[in-house]
Protein backbone atom coordinates (compact mmCIF):
# COMPACT_ATOMS: atom_id res chain seq x y z
CA UNK A 1 0.00 0.00 0.00
CA UNK A 2 1.39 3.31 -1.35
CA UNK A 3 0.99 6.45 1.68
CA UNK A 4 2.13 9.71 1.04
CA UNK A 5 3.24 12.09 4.08
CA UNK A 6 5.65 15.11 5.26
CA UNK A 7 8.95 13.87 5.81
CA UNK A 8 10.29 13.03 9.38
CA UNK A 9 13.12 14.20 11.00
CA UNK A 10 16.07 11.61 10.63
CA UNK A 11 15.03 10.28 7.02
CA UNK A 12 17.54 12.88 4.95
CA UNK A 13 20.23 10.73 4.43
CA UNK A 14 17.84 8.41 3.16
CA UNK A 15 16.18 10.47 0.75
CA UNK A 16 19.38 11.88 -0.01
CA UNK A 17 20.94 8.29 -0.71
CA UNK A 18 17.53 7.31 -2.64
CA UNK A 19 18.14 11.23 -4.86
CA UNK A 20 21.54 9.22 -5.86
CA UNK A 21 20.16 5.74 -6.75
CA UNK A 22 17.34 7.34 -8.87
CA UNK A 23 19.61 9.92 -10.45
CA UNK A 24 22.06 6.62 -11.40
CA UNK A 25 19.12 4.91 -12.98
CA UNK A 26 19.54 7.16 -16.20
CA UNK A 27 23.07 5.33 -16.97
CA UNK A 28 25.43 8.33 -15.39
CA UNK A 29 29.21 7.40 -14.45
CA UNK A 30 30.40 7.51 -11.03
CA UNK A 31 32.22 11.21 -11.73
CA UNK A 32 29.01 13.11 -12.32
CA UNK A 33 26.99 11.21 -9.43
CA UNK A 34 29.98 12.90 -7.47
CA UNK A 35 29.58 16.43 -8.69
CA UNK A 36 26.05 16.14 -8.08
CA UNK A 37 26.07 14.93 -4.32
CA UNK A 38 25.63 18.20 -2.69
CA UNK A 39 22.78 19.54 -4.42
CA UNK A 40 20.83 16.21 -4.00
CA UNK A 41 21.76 16.10 -0.52
CA UNK A 42 18.88 16.98 1.95
CA UNK A 43 19.62 17.70 5.92
CA UNK A 44 17.03 17.06 8.22
CA UNK A 45 16.69 20.62 9.59
CA UNK A 46 15.48 21.67 6.46
CA UNK A 47 12.93 19.14 5.51
CA UNK A 48 9.78 21.03 6.94
CA UNK A 49 10.89 23.88 5.01
CA UNK A 50 11.33 22.56 1.68
CA UNK A 51 7.74 20.88 2.17
CA UNK A 52 9.10 17.59 1.37
CA UNK A 53 6.77 14.76 1.14
CA UNK A 54 7.59 10.91 0.78
CA UNK A 55 5.80 8.00 -0.71
CA UNK A 56 6.34 5.35 1.68
CA UNK A 57 4.95 1.76 -0.35
CA UNK A 58 4.71 -1.14 2.70
CA UNK A 59 6.65 1.02 5.20
CA UNK A 60 9.37 1.39 2.80
CA UNK A 61 10.86 4.90 1.45
CA UNK A 62 10.74 4.75 -2.48
CA UNK A 63 10.09 8.53 -3.63
CA UNK A 64 10.01 12.11 -2.51
CA UNK A 65 9.67 15.45 -3.60
CA UNK A 66 10.05 19.27 -2.47
CA UNK A 67 7.99 22.15 -2.67
CA UNK A 68 10.01 25.17 -2.01
CA UNK A 69 9.75 29.24 -2.25
CA UNK A 70 6.97 31.33 -0.95
CA UNK A 71 3.34 32.11 -2.97
CA UNK A 72 2.61 33.36 -5.76
CA UNK A 73 6.16 32.14 -7.75
CA UNK A 74 7.66 28.61 -6.45
CA UNK A 75 9.57 25.66 -7.40
CA UNK A 76 9.37 21.80 -7.42
CA UNK A 77 13.01 21.45 -6.23
CA UNK A 78 13.68 17.88 -6.30
CA UNK A 79 11.25 14.81 -7.42
CA UNK A 80 12.90 11.02 -6.86
CA UNK A 81 11.60 7.88 -7.36
CA UNK A 82 13.81 4.81 -6.04
CA UNK A 83 14.69 2.93 -9.34
CA UNK A 84 13.08 -0.58 -8.03
CA UNK A 85 9.31 1.67 -7.67
CA UNK A 86 9.46 3.49 -11.66
CA UNK A 87 7.28 2.98 -13.63
CA UNK A 88 4.59 2.30 -10.82
CA UNK A 89 2.94 6.02 -10.86
CA UNK A 90 5.24 6.95 -7.51
CA UNK A 91 6.88 9.97 -9.19
CA UNK A 92 2.61 11.02 -10.75
CA UNK A 93 1.79 10.58 -6.97
CA UNK A 94 4.24 12.84 -5.64
CA UNK A 95 3.76 15.64 -8.32
CA UNK A 96 -0.07 15.71 -8.29
CA UNK A 97 0.52 15.95 -4.58
CA UNK A 98 2.65 18.66 -4.68
CA UNK A 99 0.80 20.74 -7.21
CA UNK A 100 -2.58 20.18 -4.97
CA UNK A 101 0.00 21.30 -2.16
CA UNK A 102 0.92 24.42 -3.91
CA UNK A 103 -2.35 25.69 -5.17
CA UNK A 104 -3.78 25.16 -1.27
CA UNK A 105 -0.43 27.14 -0.11
CA UNK A 106 -1.74 29.98 -3.26
CA UNK A 107 1.04 29.43 -5.39
CA UNK A 108 0.35 30.10 -9.08
CA UNK A 109 3.09 28.98 -10.44
CA UNK A 110 6.19 26.43 -10.22
CA UNK A 111 9.16 26.59 -11.73
CA UNK A 112 11.29 23.46 -11.99
CA UNK A 113 14.88 22.35 -13.35
CA UNK A 114 14.66 19.09 -14.83
CA UNK A 115 17.16 16.18 -15.47
CA UNK A 116 17.12 16.15 -19.33
CA UNK A 117 15.71 12.57 -19.05
CA UNK A 118 12.58 13.79 -17.17
CA UNK A 119 11.27 16.40 -18.67
CA UNK A 120 9.18 14.30 -20.51
CA UNK A 121 7.77 13.30 -17.51
CA UNK A 122 6.85 16.82 -16.91
CA UNK A 123 5.54 17.81 -20.13
CA UNK A 124 2.97 15.07 -19.81
CA UNK A 125 2.00 16.31 -16.52
CA UNK A 126 1.06 19.59 -17.67
CA UNK A 127 4.82 21.79 -17.46
CA UNK A 128 5.88 23.26 -20.37
CA UNK A 129 9.59 24.16 -21.19
CA UNK A 130 9.84 28.07 -21.30
CA UNK A 131 14.26 27.75 -21.59
CA UNK A 132 17.12 26.43 -20.34
CA UNK A 133 19.33 26.89 -16.58
CA UNK A 134 23.15 26.19 -16.06
CA UNK A 135 23.58 22.62 -13.94
CA UNK A 136 24.51 23.71 -10.69
CA UNK A 137 26.75 20.79 -10.26
CA UNK A 138 28.14 20.24 -13.71
CA UNK A 139 29.78 22.99 -15.40
CA UNK A 140 28.56 23.42 -19.70
CA UNK A 141 25.38 21.42 -18.57
CA UNK A 142 21.85 23.41 -19.25
CA UNK A 143 18.93 21.70 -17.81
CA UNK A 144 15.17 22.24 -19.00
CA UNK A 145 13.65 24.98 -17.18
CA UNK A 146 9.93 24.14 -16.88
CA UNK A 147 6.61 25.76 -15.81
CA UNK A 148 3.45 25.17 -13.96
CA UNK A 149 0.42 27.80 -14.57
CA UNK A 150 -1.44 26.69 -11.04
CA UNK A 151 -3.39 29.69 -11.55
CA UNK A 152 -6.26 27.93 -14.27
CA UNK A 153 -8.11 24.74 -14.13
CA UNK A 154 -7.02 21.82 -12.44
CA UNK A 155 -5.95 19.08 -15.28
CA UNK A 156 -8.62 16.08 -15.78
Amino acid sequence: MTRLRPARAGEAALLSALALRSKAHWGYDAGFLDACRDELTLRDDELAERRTVVAEVDGHLHGFATLEGAPPVGELGMLFVDPVAIGRGLGAALLTHQLEAARGAGFRLLTLDADPNAEAFYLAHGARRVGGVPSGSVPGRVLPRLEVDLSGPRPS
